[in-house]
């Protein structure tokens, strides 16, 4: 497995990451700005990604990308006496870089969830690499990866989404809790070798087309959580938990029903409200420490979005980047959302993440800090398998929850994001027409007087 991952192959790797067209950008060499071959590398592991820096002094800045699609970026950049340093505090993520002789060399640190990661970093100037493969197989459409052990969520199958640009290969495994990120590359020699790193998640995958019309996916993903703080490397595999297992096999989504495989878990029911006839309730206090309720009036009488999230967890900065979004189409119609946020407990102090977060995101809607993440179960008792970061529970007027979404399936996961959309705004549109209880008992009585009225005129 590991033959994939060094030597002749890093050639391949970085070369994946070229495009039609040149970055436009300054070249000169005692300037960063320009597009740039970047690469993290730990433990014999290189992972490229594409790397583009515009701009100098306080307008420098450092852009991510996410499959074909630039999609974050750099809170702060400096370039000072040949050093570079590329600041993405909404991640905890610094990149360090010295320039010499055309290269940019040093280190990448990352803390996510009570971990801390330490990188090598090399970037290039982007060459335009010669054209892929032009017998590239089509692998684009939706896949479904039956898991031959259950993951730490009892998912008994994942979901894999490609989009495809003749060689050019953005692919995303999405799970009951979001999706990957787009890995990318290009096809060469027989298969694709795509990677991803957007600030987080840095992951590296093989695929290849097998004879029978499936795919053989050899992962090597960072595994998040206890056992990889303990060996304190971010690249441990796991045959206990599925969605570790360093070889995966995915069959076209009708096939996989034809031969009866299963299928990947249903994120409308995968967490369920223990009583829906018990009004969903909060109270914790905001990143000021001023404590909110679900009593204060912002929420009463509204259609309200809990979301139980972290600063730490990728797919939650996905979700609140479309969150935003919602909130500015829909406040003034009475919805209300607010996050209930589970920042690790060396961060409840200074909430840097989450001050970051929200204002890189431009976050205006209600965030409180509800505690640290092993407290999840004690502090939101109302729901039932509550076991992905994000999960998002719909609040009627009436203060009952009327749907649970587990998970959150970013743009990297094409398709089903644009459905997760639909739904989520059909939701909202249901909910937001349905009359506060207050006006329901009012129209009531008015009613029943009229009935009254009525009656005695007979």
């Amino acid at each position: 497995m590991n033959t994939f991952l060094k030597g002749a192959s890093l050639a391949i790797l970085l070369s994946s990451l070229a495009t039609p067209a040149a970055f436009a950008g300054s070249a000169t060499a005692n300037s960063v700005d320009g597009r740039w071959d970047a690469s993290l590398s730990r433990n014999g592991v290189v992972i490229p990604f594409r790397l583009d820096l515009t701009g100098s002094g306080p307008t420098l800045k450092g852009t991510l990308y996410d499959g074909f699609k630039p999609y974050d970026g750099t809170t702060s950049a400096s370039y000072q006496n040949g050093t570079l340093v590329l600041h993405i505090e909404h991640y905890l993520t610094t990149i360090t870089a010295t320039l010499k002789d055309g290269q940019l060399t040093g280190s990448v640190v990352s803390q996510g969830r009570g971990i801390s990661a330490t990188y090598g970093f090399q970037a290039t100037r982007h060459v335009k690499a010669p054209a892929g493969a032009a017998d590239a197989p089509s692998i684009a459409g939706s896949w479904v990866i039956p898991l031959a052990t259950p993951s730490s969520k009892d998912e008994n199958a994942f979901r894999f989404i490609v989009r495809q640009r003749g060689a050019e290969v953005a692919a995303s495994i999405l799970r009951v809790d979001g999706d990957t990120g787009a890995y990318s590359g290009e096809y060469r020699d027989g298969k694709w070798i795509l990677s991803h790193f957007d600030g987080s998640r840095p992951g590296l995958i093989e695929v290849s087309l097998n004879q029978d019309g499936t795919l053989s996916i050899l992962q090597r993903v960072e595994q998040p959580g206890e056992s990889a703080q303990k060996d304190a490397s971010p690249y441990t595999n796991s045959v206990s938990d599925g969605r570790y297992a360093p070889t995966l096999t995915a069959y076209r989504e009708t096939v996989a029903k034809e031969k009866g495989l299963p299928q990947p878990d249903d994120y409308d029911t995968h967490t369920t409200a223990r009583d829906p006839n018990e009004k969903f309730t909060f109270s914790f206090p905001d990143d000021h420490g001023k404590i909110v309720s679900s009593d204060d009036p912002r929420f009463k009488g509204k259609v309200v979005l809990a979301i139980v999230t972290g600063t730490w967890c990728p797919n939650c900065h996905d979700e609140a980047q479309y969150l935003v979004q919602l909130d500015k189409k829909y406040r003034k119609q009475g919805l209300a959302i607010v996050a209930l946020d589970f920042e690790e407990p060396e961060q409840q102090g200074s909430l840097d993440r989450e001050h970051a977060f929200v204002k890189q995101y431009g976050v205006k809607y209600t965030y409180l800090i509800a505690g640290a993440p092993s407290e999840m179960w004690v502090k939101v008792p109302q729901l039932v398998n509550l076991n992905t970061w994000p999960t998002t529970v719909f609040i009627g007027r009436d203060g009952l929850v009327k749907g649970v979404h587990a998970g959150f399936a970013s743009p990297a996961s094409g398709t089903f994001n644009a459905q997760l959309k639909k739904e989520f705004t059909a939701k909202i549109e249901q909910l937001l027409a349905e009359k506060p209880p207050a006006a329901r008992l009012a129209r009531s009585a008015d009613h029943a007087a009229a009935s009254a009225s009525g009656a005695r005129n007979l």
